[in-house]
């Protein structure tokens, strides 16, 4: 059959009240391209519950007028006045494929906003729109939800405009239905397209977003998961991150079968409580990260000038490596900026962004490396870096936000380059801790507080690895950047500005006269 003519014909299935799924084959297409005779697709449930009722004070985004309207004379004071509407926070994208797709579970969203109200009295309403309705202002639509089973595929328009509303404080979350892969598979794609510079990558169970309202790094799956070969017990979420901040999330298992129950532990999802505890935390991260994003949009992204006719000009390398290397993106140049300014000597910083394998790496004195979550390295980088600490090079590095996974990592790759010298706290009376600045206490940001039992305040932590009688590594086990951009994230244990300020001016003297 004709392409056109084979979706016109299941087109009119519908129209007809025929259920597609139930005339398909296993193994048929249900619409060309859809993925739907792949490994991993799941169908749509073939029985629906209705979606709820329209309210009667419909979004703009929805797709009709509730008659009767308004009447014609004002109302009198003794009637009962319609309630304003509760602000929007999700939007429900649509998709081509229909409500078969995007409405296979139509109350996830307003189950999910209902469990929010009465556990935090918090109301907020959701709308239902398709992608081109969608604005590019996130206080418009603050966040994105799409949930389907098929493949699908943004042009270069949508994937310009959902990289603007992202970049501006948006989240986005994608949901594979009931666990469909040719879903999944789309929005790894999409992502990676609209953010090549951050790719899509699993986020850790210490991340913000399994602890921003319950501690979820641990979760129950139903049985099908585990005859999946999935056999850990922790959330399986993806996500991009955009200066500390997770912009856009991807869930391989379903979410929305918890959301609007669906019962059966033959469906590739969460359980019911594990979904309902993940969206809300999703929502909370959301939410708490829109005010801060803006303030984080502000910093400057500082530049060098333009390289003096010196030889005294030095550049930082920053390290490029196979998973999220570059966290902020100005943090590292305010740094330099300040240093030079502060200093007024002679040696003036610039940065560059090198790999490992790159030959130039040699030239430069410092090098830089930071993340949030775990990384590997390629036998042949770990030769190089070992060669360049031999050699004199100097290795500046810190967990972004204090996260874990990259602590674990780093601490393990460093134990790979030099083996036999593990890390060491630096002392106190370290040139490192006074020149040029002299740094005793050190602010912390309220996450690091509270788990340092509520301190505002504690000596910095930094570790290092002397080769040939100086640091060749120096490492903060507690985020900096985000205090060097004057905007530490809210979930982040980290030093607050003017310390994680000082400690890398410190680094930089260090390197200059060691």
């Amino acid at each position: 059959m004709h392409a056109g003519l084979h979706v016109k014909f299941r087109g009119l299935l519908l129209l007809a009240g025929i259920s597609i799924l139930a005339l398909a084959a296993p193994a048929g297409m249900i619409f060309d391209g859809d993925g739907s005779d792949e490994p991993g697709f799941i169908p749509p449930p073939t029985k629906r519950a209705p979606p709820p009722a329209p309210p009667a004070n419909m979004s703009g985004g929805e797709s009709y007028i509730p008659y009767p309207g308004p009447p014609v004379t004002p109302q009198s004071r003794s009637e009962k006045k319609r309630p304003p509407s509760p602000p929007v926070m999700f939007t429900k994208i649509t998709s081509q494929y229909g409500e078969i797709d995007w409405a296979a579970r139509p109350n996830d969203l307003g189950n999910l906003l209902k469990s929010l109200k009465q556990m935090s009295d918090v109301n907020f309403s959701c709308e239902v729109k398709s992608f081109a309705e969608v604005s590019a202002d996130p206080e418009r639509n603050p966040i994105l939800y799409r949930t389907g089973h098929f493949h699908f595929t943004l042009d270069a328009q949508e994937r310009a405009k959902l990289r603007t509303y992202l970049l501006s404080g948006g989240m986005m979350i994608f949901n594979a239905g009931m666990g469909s892969k040719p879903f999944y598979d789309s929005a790894r794609r999409e992502l990676n397209a609209i953010f090549p510079e951050a790719p899509v990558q699993r986020l850790a169970p210490d991340h913000p977003v399994f602890h921003s309202y319950y501690d979820l790094d641990r979760v129950g799956y139903r049985k099908a998961v585990r005859e999946m070969g999935y056999k850990s017990d922790e959330p399986w979420v993806e996500g991009v991150t955009i200066n500390c901040r997770v912009v856009a999330v991807i869930s391989r298992w379903g979410m929305e079968v918890g959301w609007d129950p669906q019962e059966g532990e033959n469906i590739l999802s969460y359980t019911v409580e594990s979904a309902q505890q993940l969206g809300m935390n999703l929502l909370a991260y959301a939410t708490s990260q829109r005010a801060w994003s803006k303030q984080a949009a502000k910093a400057m992204q500082f530049v060098d000038a333009a390289p003096a006719a010196s030889a005294s000009q030095m550049y930082i390398a920053q390290v490029i490596y196979n998973g999220e290397w570059k966290t902020r993106h100005a943090g590292l140049s305010v740094l330099l900026r300040q240093f030079n300014q502060k200093t007024d000597i002679p040696v003036k910083f610039e940065r560059r962004e090198l790999k490992l394998s790159d030959p130039h790496l040699f030239d430069a004195p410092l090098l830089y490396m930071t993340g949030h979550e775990d990384f590997t390295l390629q036998p042949a980088e770990i030769a190089a870096l070992r060669e360049y600490l031999n050699k004199g090079g100097l290795l500046f590095a810190e967990a972004c936000c204090g996260r874990t996974a990259f602590d674990h990592a780093f601490r393990e790759i460093i134990g790979q380059v030099l083996p036999g010298q593990p890390l060491t706290r630096i002392g106190e009376k370290s040139p490192l801790f006074s020149l040029p600045n002299r740094i005793g206490e050190v602010g912390v940001t309220p996450a690091l507080a509270a788990q340092l039992g509520n301190r505002s305040t504690t000596e910095p932590q930094l570790y290092g690895i002397e080769v040939n009688g100086h640091y060749a590594v120096i490492y903060s086990p507690y985020g900096l950047a985000g205090g060097w951009e004057l905007s530490q994230n809210p979930y982040a244990y980290g030093y607050e500005d003017a310390g994680a300020v000082a400690i890398g001016e410190n680094v930089l003297m260090y390197a200059i006269t060691q």
